[in-house]
C-alpha cells in the first residue's frame, strides 16, 4: 500500500507545510536584484541583472497578478495550499512588490549611475547641457522624434486615450487660463532609448528626457508646467481555450493583438507626480491604490539593455568559450559516437554546437531518411530550423511540432511555422488545452539493411542563444526502447494516439507525477529495509502539493532530501517533525539555472532522470513533458558528484531557504562557486 497521502491533507498541517507561490516568486526576484546590488559582479552585468529584475516583475504582474485579480473579481475565495485567498495574496503582493521596486530605484540612482559615471559612461540630464549641446539635442528631437510624437489630452478629455502595455509615457501638466490640464505624450518605442550626441562623446541622454526638454515644440503657445514619467502594465496572458486546431493560428494571432489591450493591473509613475493626477489616472484605468507604485529615477529599466550592449569588455564577465569535445567536432563522427555510448552535454559548459551539428548532419547525410523535432522557443535566428528547412527541401521526411502558445514567443513561432510549411515540413501545432513543452529530436537513419533511430532529449530549448546563457542538459542516445518511446511520442503529438504506456520515458500529463511519487515511496521502503536513503532534485520550481507532501513524508522517514530550486519553492524546509531532513538552496548567478534532474539513491542503484518538467501543477497536468532516464554510470556519477551535491557547497551564489521562507547566503569559508567550477568540469570532459 502506498505510504503517501495523495490528497495531501495531513490532518490540518497544510498551512505550515507550504510557502505561498507568489511570495516565493517575489523572493526569487529579490535574489536577482541582489545580484545587481553585488559589487563583486562587473558593472554592466549588474545593469543586466537590474533589467532582468524589472522584466521579471513586469511578467509577474502581466500573468500572475492579473490572474489573481480575475479570481478576486469573480468572487473566488478558495485558498491556495498555504491558506491565502486571492484577495489576501494580492494584499501581500502590494506590500512586497513596491518595496522591491523602491530598492531597485535606490540602487540605480545612488549606486549604479555614479559607478557608470566613474567608468566613463555618463548619463546626462539635457537641462545641464551647454547651449551648443542643447541645440544638438533639439535638432535630433525635431528631425527624428517630433514626427513620431502624438500629444493627447488626458484630463479633461471626451474619451481617455488608450495607453498600451509597458509603453513609456510623459504626463504633461499644462497651464490654460488659470486651469491646469494634463496631456500624455508616448515615448516612441521604435527609437533607441539612449541618445548619443556627437559633441559629447561617451555621454548619453535618455530619450524621454530629450522629449521632456522639448515639450514646447509639442505644445506651442502653452505654458508647460512639468512632466512626469509613467507606464501601465496590463494583463498579457493569452488563453487558448477549447477550439479546433485549424483555428489555433488565428487564435494566437488575435491573442497577440489583444495582449496590448488587456485590462490594466499596475500603474508605475515617477514619484514627482502629484496626488490629484495619480487619482485621475487611477480612476480612468480603474485601479486601486494598491495597484500603483511610485518609482524613483527612471521608469522602465529596459533601456539598460542598450548600456549592457556597449563594447566595454572591462565591465563584463570574461567571455566563456564552451568546451567542444574532439570526438564531437566532426559531423561524420556524431552517429558512430552515439552508437558506441550515450552522449551527455551540459550547456553552457559544453558547447551547443554538437546539437546543431547533429541536426545539420542529419539534413545533409544521404543515409538519414527522417527528422522529427519539437520546437518551443527557437529564437529569431535558428540554425536548427534552417537545417530542418534544408532537409525538407532535399526530400527527407521532416516533421515539426511547433508550440504556438510559448508565452511571449508566439510571434517568432508563427513566422517559423510558415517558413517550415512552405518548405514541405509536416508542421503541427499541439493541443488547444495543453502546451507541448518537451524537448525532443528524433533522427531516423538507414544503416545498411537496418534502420536505426537516434534521439536527443533535453531540458532546454533548441536555441543557440539561450544555450550560452542557461544551464541545461542534453542526452543523445540510440537506445532502442527510448527511441521507440520517442517515435510513439511524436505519433501522439502529430497524429491521433491514445498512448497509455511508455517503455522508459515518463510523460506528462500521463505519469510524470506518478513516476516521481512512486520513486519517493520506493526510497522510503528502501530506507526502512536498508537504513539509508537519499533524494536529490534540481529544478526551476517546486509547487505541486502532492510532490511536496511526499518529500515531507520522506523527510519524516529519515531520508536525506536536498533540493536545488532556482525559483519558486513552496516547500517549507527545516521544520522539526515535518521537514527537518530537507535542505533547499537556490543559485542565482552568471547563468540561468534551467536544467531539471531527479536523483534517487535507490539502495545503491541510482535512478536518475532529466527532462523538461518542473514539479508544478501546470507542468504535470496541463503540459506535455518528458523525463528520460540516465543509464551510463559515468553520467550518473557526474550528475550526482559534480553537479547535484555541489549545489550545496556554493556559498557565493547559493542561497539557503529557512523554515520562515527567507533566503540567505550560507557561511562562506571555502569561497566555492558552482558555476565557476563547472566552467572547468563540463560533462564531456568528465565522461569523455
Amino acid at each position: 500500500m502506498s505510504t503517501v497521502n495523495r490528497k495531501g491533507d495531513f490532518k490540518g498541517r497544510r498551512t505550515s507545510r507550504y510557502i505561498n507561490r507568489e511570495l516565493s516568486w517575489l523572493e526569487f526576484n529579490s535574489r536577482v536584484l541582489a545580484e545587481a546590488e553585488n559589487p563583486a559582479n562587473p558593472l554592466l552585468e549588474r545593469l543586466k541583472f537590474l533589467a532582468i529584475f524589472e522584466s521579471n516583475m513586469d511578467e509577474f504582474f502581466m500573468v500572475r497578478v492579473s490572474g489573481l485579480i480575475e479570481q478576486d473579481e469573480l468572487g473566488v475565495t478558495e485558498p491556495s495550499p498555504d491558506g491565502l485567498t486571492p484577495a489576501q495574496q494580492l494584499a501581500e503582493i502590494a506590500q512586497v512588490a513596491p518595496c522591491q521596486r523602491h530598492r531597485a530605484g535606490d540602487l540605480w540612482c545612488d549606486v549604479l549611475m555614479p559607478e557608470l559615471d566613474k567608468a566613463g559612461i555618463r548619463l546626462v540630464d539635457p537641462s545641464m547641457l551647454a547651449p551648443e549641446q542643447q541645440a544638438e539635442a533639439r535638432r535630433y528631437f525635431e528631425t527624428s522624434v517630433f514626427p513620431l510624437c502624438t500629444p493627447l489630452m488626458l484630463d479633461p478629455a471626451i474619451t481617455f486615450p488608450f495607453i498600451s502595455n509597458r509603453s513609456l509615457n510623459l504626463a504633461v501638466e499644462l497651464a490654460d487660463n488659470g486651469d491646469v490640464k494634463l496631456a500624455r505624450v508616448k515615448i516612441p518605442p521604435n527609437l533607441p532609448r539612449l541618445v548619443r550626441l556627437e559633441s559629447l562623446p561617451g555621454s548619453f541622454l535618455f530619450l524621454e528626457d530629450v522629449v521632456a526638454q522639448n515639450l514646447d515644440l509639442l505644445f506651442p503657445g502653452v505654458l508647460v508646467l512639468a512632466s512626469h514619467k509613467f507606464r501601465v502594465i496590463r494583463d498579457a496572458d493569452i488563453e487558448i481555450r477549447e477550439i479546433e486546431a485549424a483555428d489555433l493560428i488565428t487564435a494566437v494571432e488575435q491573442g497577440l493583438q489583444l495582449r496590448r489591450f488587456g485590462d490594466p493591473v499596475l500603474l508605475e509613475y515617477q514619484e514627482s507626480l502629484g496626488k490629484d493626477w495619480i487619482l485621475t489616472l487611477r480612476q480612468h484605468l480603474a485601479l486601486d491604490v494598491q495597484d500603483t507604485i511610485a518609482v524613483r529615477g527612471h521608469v522602465g529599466f529596459e533601456a539598460l539593455w542598450e548600456l549592457v550592449a556597449l563594447d566595454r569588455p572591462d565591465l563584463k564577465y570574461v567571455p566563456h568559450i564552451p568546451y567542444l569535445s574532439p570526438k564531437l567536432t566532426r559531423s561524420s563522427s556524431l552517429f558512430p559516437e552515439v552508437t558506441e555510448r550515450d552522449v551527455l552535454l551540459h550547456h553552457p559548459y559544453d558547447s551547443f554546437r554538437p546539437v546543431e551539428e547533429l541536426v545539420a548532419s542529419a539534413a545533409d547525410d544521404s543515409d538519414v531518411i527522417g527528422i522529427k523535432m519539437t520546437l518551443y522557443r527557437v529564437g529569431s535566428e535558428s540554425p536548427i530550423v534552417q537545417s530542418l528547412l534544408r532537409a525538407a527541401e532535399s526530400g527527407k521526411q521532416v516533421a515539426a511540432m511547433l508550440e504556438l502558445k510559448a508565452r511571449f514567443d508566439e510571434g517568432n513561432n508563427l513566422v517559423w511555422s510558415r517558413a517550415l510549411e512552405r518548405a514541405g515540413v509536416h508542421v503541427t501545432y499541439g493541443f488547444p488545452d495543453m502546451k507541448v513543452h518537451c524537448k525532443l529530436c528524433l533522427i531516423v537513419r538507414q544503416e545498411g539493411k537496418q534502420v536505426r533511430s537516434y534521439a536527443h532529449i533535453g531540458t532546454g530549448n533548441y536555441n543557440p542563444l539561450t544555450a550560452r546563457g542557461y544551464t541545461d542538459l542534453g542526452l543523445v542516445t540510440c537506445d532502442r526502447e527510448v527511441c521507440q518511446d520517442v517515435i510513439e511520442m511524436f505519433n501522439f503529438l502529430t497524429g491521433f494516439s491514445k498512448q497509455a504506456r511508455y517503455r522508459k520515458l515518463l510523460v506528462a500529463p500521463l505519469n510524470v507525477r506518478e513516476g516521481i511519487l512512486e520513486r519517493i515511496e520506493r526510497e522510503i521502503r528502501v530506507k526502512r529495509e536498508k537504513g539509508a536513503g537519499r533524494i536529490l532534485f534540481k529544478l526551476n520550481a517546486l509547487v505541486d502539493p502532492e510532490v511536496i507532501d511526499a518529500l515531507c513524508e520522506a523527510s519524516e522517514s529519515g531520508i536525506e532530501v536536498k533540493l536545488a530550486v532556482r525559483g519558486i519553492c513552496c516547500l517549507r524546509p527545516g521544520v522539526k517533525g515535518m521537514s527537518e531532513n530537507i535542505q533547499v538552496v537556490s543559485i542565482v548567478g552568471r547563468f540561468l539555472e534551467h536544467s531539471r534532474i531527479y536523483y534517487f539513491e535507490n539502495g545503491g542503484e541510482p535512478d536518475v532522470w532529466i527532462g523538461s518538467a518542473d514539479m508544478m501543477r501546470r507542468n504535470l497536468d496541463r503540459r506535455i513533458e518528458v523525463l528520460a532516464p540516465v543509464s551510463d554510470p559515468c553520467h550518473i556519477a557526474y550528475l550526482r558528484d559534480q553537479v547535484l551535491t555541489r549545489y550545496f557547497d556554493d556559498c557565493r551564489k547559493g542561497w539557503a531557504l529557512d523554515s520562515e521562507g527567507r533566503y540567505a547566503h550560507p557561511p562562506c569559508d571555502s569561497g566555492f562557486e558552482l558555476q565557476a567550477y563547472l566552467l572547468n568540469h563540463p560533462a564531456s570532459v568528465e565522461c569523455p
